[in-house]
This record gives C-alpha cells, sequence and structure tokens, in this order.
C-alpha cells in the first residue's frame, strides 16, 4: 500500500482479505470498451465479507446475496465527494497500482504496426506484410516490439535495394548495405526477412484450369528459415554467393556461343560461382537436354558417346543451390528439359521438384517405363521402402510402384537411355512414356 492512500479507503476497499475482489473488480476495467466507459458492474459468487463491503460501498442494507450490481457512476460520485478519490477506478489504482486498458493497448499496437508497413517503400517487402504469413514472420523476428520491426524493415530494404546481383558474395553484400559483414549469416533477422521476401516472389501461382506458374505476387506464405542449402539456394536467386564452391553442377556437351569454354565429350563442372559471375550464353534453344539424377548415367553416355553425346546435365540427387542455377539458366535459354531419376521414393520427389520449379518433362520415367524395366529385371533393385509420393506427372507411376514394391536404381535402365542420348537421334522429342500414362 502506498503511503498516500487514505485511510479511509484502506478500510473500505483495502487489505489482503479483499485482494480477490479488488482483483476482479480491476479485471472489468481492463475489459472496457474503447472509450473506457464503464457504467455498471456485476459481481457473482461474493463471498459474505465481499458482499459486506460492497453493499456498505453502496450504501445499502446488509442483506445476503452472493451477487451484486454496481452502478459506477454513482459510487464515483460518492468518492469524489468523500474526498477519498476521485472515481472506483482511481481508488483500485492507488490500492494496487495502475490499470491497464486493453483495448486502448490493442489500438495503439495495431497503430504502430500499421506505421511500420505503411512505412515500407520497397514493394516486394510490402506485399510481404501484407499477409498474415508476412507480418507474423516479422513480429517473430523483432520480438513483438513495433520500434524494433521498422528497424528490421529498414535494413531489410537496404539489402532488397541491392538485389538482384550478378555473383556478389553474401559477406560483401553485408558489408555494403549494412556496414557489417556478418549481419546476413545464417539466422540473422535481416537475412530472414529478405529470404522471405524473395521466397515469395519465386512461390508458385495457381491459374484458373490448377495449373501452376513461377510469378506470385499475392497472399504466398514465407517459406520456413529451414536448412542452409534452402537457404544458399534462395540466395543464388538473388545473385548472392553463399559458399559458391560447394557441389558444382555437372553436366556433358552443353552447347554454348562461346567456342572451347568445355571439351567436347568430357563431363564438366560449372560452380554457382562461375554461373552467377560470367553467366555462360547457352545454345540450347528449342533443343532437348537431358537431365539424370546420378553422375554414375552421365559417366557412362561419357564413355559410350563422348561428343555425339546430348546435352546432359546431372542434378546429383535434389539439385543444390549450383544445379538449379544452371536449370534456370536453361529453362530461360529456351531448353527442352527431359528429366529421368531412381524409381524409389526419394527419386520421385527429386523429379516433382525439377518438374514443378524448372519446367522438366518426363524422360522414359513413367508407370510404363517401370513396369517394363520390373519385367525385364536387374541387379540393380532393392526392395521399395518409406513413404509413398505421388508422381505430379504420372498418377499410375506411384500405383505401379506401391503394388510391386520393387525400387530400380538409374544405372539399370542405362541401355534405354543411352539410345536417347545419341546426339543423331535426339533431334525428336523423347519417348517420356505412352500419351495415355505420361500426363
Amino acid at each position: 500500500m502506498s503511503s498516500q492512500v487514505d485511510p479511509r479507503l484502506e478500510r473500505l476497499l483495502g487489505g489482503e482479505h479483499l485482494a480477490a475482489l479488488r482483483k476482479r473488480l480491476r479485471q472489468r476495467f481492463e475489459r472496457a470498451p474503447l472509450d473506457g466507459a464503464v457504467d455498471r458492474i456485476r459481481v457473482a459468487g461474493l463471498s459474505a465479507e465481499e458482499h459486506a463491503t460492497l453493499a456498505s460501498l453502496l450504501g445499502r442494507p446488509q442483506r445476503r446475496s452472493k451477487s451484486l450490481q454496481i452502478d459506477v457512476r454513482r459510487v464515483d460520485a460518492d468518492l469524489r465527494r468523500s474526498g477519498i478519490a476521485t472515481s472506483l477506478r482511481d481508488a483500485l489504482e492507488k490500492l494496487d497500482g495502475p490499470i491497464p486498458h486493453r483495448a486502448g493497448m490493442r489500438l495503439r499496437t495495431q497503430t504502430l504496426w500499421s506505421g511500420v508497413v505503411d512505412g515500407c517503400s520497397h514493394p516486394g517487402l510490402a506485399r510481404l506484410l501484407l499477409t498474415p504469413e508476412g507480418i507474423g514472420l516479422l513480429r517473430r523476428l523483432a520480438r513483438q516490439d513495433a520500434i524494433a520491426a521498422a528497424e528490421l524493415c529498414r535494413r531489410a530494404e537496404e539489402v532488397l535495394r541491392h538485389l538482384p546481383a550478378k555473383g556478389i558474395t553474401r559477406s560483401q553484400l553485408s558489408a555494403n548495405a549494412l556496414g557489417d559483414a556478418h549481419a546476413l549469416d545464417n539466422g540473422r533477422a535481416t537475412a530472414a526477412l529478405v529470404l522471405a521476401v524473395w521466397r515469395q516472389a519465386a512461390a508458385p501461382v495457381h491459374d484458373e484450369d490448377g495449373d501452376t506458374g513461377r510469378q506470385s505476387t499475392e497472399g504466398i506464405a514465407p517459406e520456413p528459415a529451414g536448412s542452409v542449402e534452402r537457404a544458399r539456394d534462395t540466395w543464388a536467386r538473388a545473385g548472392v554467393l553463399v559458399n559458391e564452391l560447394a557441389r558444382p553442377a555437372l553436366f556433358l556437351n552443353l552447347p554454348t556461343s562461346e567456342s572451347g569454354r568445355w571439351p567436347a565429350g568430357e563431363p564438366a563442372y560449372a560452380s554457382l560461382r562461375l554461373l552467377l559471375r560470367l553467366p555462360p550464353r547457352w545454345d540450347v534453344a528449342g533443343r532437348n537436354v537431358y537431365l539424370c539424377e546420378n553422375p554414375n548415367l552421365l559417366a557412362i553416355a561419357a564413355d559410350r558417346w563422348g561428343a555425339a553425346c546430348a546435352p546432359l546435365v546431372c542434378t546429383d540427387g535434389m539439385p543444390a543451390a549450383a544445379q538449379r542455377c544452371l536449370l534456370a539458366q536453361l529453362s530461360q535459354a529456351g531448353a527442352r528439359l527431359r528429366y529421368h531419376g531412381d524409381f524409389d521414393w526419394p527419386g520421385l520427389r527429386i523429379a516433382n521438384h525439377v518438374m514443378r520449379e524448372h519446367g522438366a518433362k518426363p524422360w522414359r520415367f513413367g508407370a510404363v517405363d517401370y513396369l517394363a524395366a520390373v519385367r525385364d529385371g536387374s541387379s540393380l533393385t532393392h526392395q521399395l521402402a518409406g513413404k509413398a509420393v505421388e508422381a505430379s506427372w504420372d498418377g499410375a507411376l506411384t500405383l505401379a510402384m506401391g503394388e510391386h514394391r520393387i525400387a530400380i536404381a538409374e544405372e539399370a535402365l542405362a541401355a534405354s537411355l543411352l539410345d536417347d542420348l545419341h546426339d543423331g537421334h535426339s533431334s525428336d522429342d523423347p519417348l517420356a512414356s505412352p500419351p495415355s500414362v505420361a500426363r
């Protein structure tokens, strides 16, 4: 109790024995509407002592009852006349401290956060913050502090103004934009917000027929921060290098308009650093470029056909930043991408990604091809295990694999794939599967 509390107020409403009653009265003022007006308070479940206290406050006879209705304006007037307090709310605050007004606090908070969103000038960031997921991400990164959020947005916009880049390292971008070479390291709030903007820009959008495109602008949830590899891929789409020499892209006989850059007939590598800083001029418009999952198949093709092999790219499992960058460049250059992988559930998951993200079509990778391989038999098979994956291009493939429970390595099908890879044969579209199966 404060030393300034009127002893009469202490006798009327003070003391630990009335703390629960005061708490209930305070809660009613906390929940007051935006204008703060509380005209009546009904209090139920009163003890005998609590009822006596309120009856005394209201000037009523001491009749035992479990509930009472308080005319707040009348009590306010009585307290003012007595000089004890200016109101019932004032009396409660003198005894136990300020009473927060929740509606007013919500309005102030909403006003602050609206100012944060309205203050964003970068269109991608502003678009992100208009989605529930985007504003939720910002709130979490700023720990619900609107002032910190405004500063975080300012820093993110400084970085976004430098993007897309052309092969700058992340540390150099961070130093140039923010004066700190580590401000965009994994786990830093500014990096998470910048990545969310770029993920939104690259997220798929569905047209009226259910087809998926690649450019979306509204209502896209930012992808969770996830793995370091995923962040590296997103930075690469923005032209920013993170560990740019890791997992270079492996390919064979990719034609360019620059002679002698890579020897014909020999497998070659291109790092993410090279693809972004010195992007090749790929001469692939209207040509089939074959994609395989495993390096072994590319090596077999190089040994068999050498310089006569059709253009072939290896995703090396799930494509990482360099592989995704290369596939994006080939697609933009007009290549017809044709994909084959392992007939197992991870293989289907990789194929779904490559076809969705880069517009590839299946290359001998349908139900008919799987069933033919099962009939032929091979030493490169094993028991199919794990959770089934729906093949987005051929639902019958998932059903066939689930029925036979046999996984088939891509190398087991090298003979049929090599026929397509001879450059003289590959000028025509490959037989992905009969039209009734491959959709």
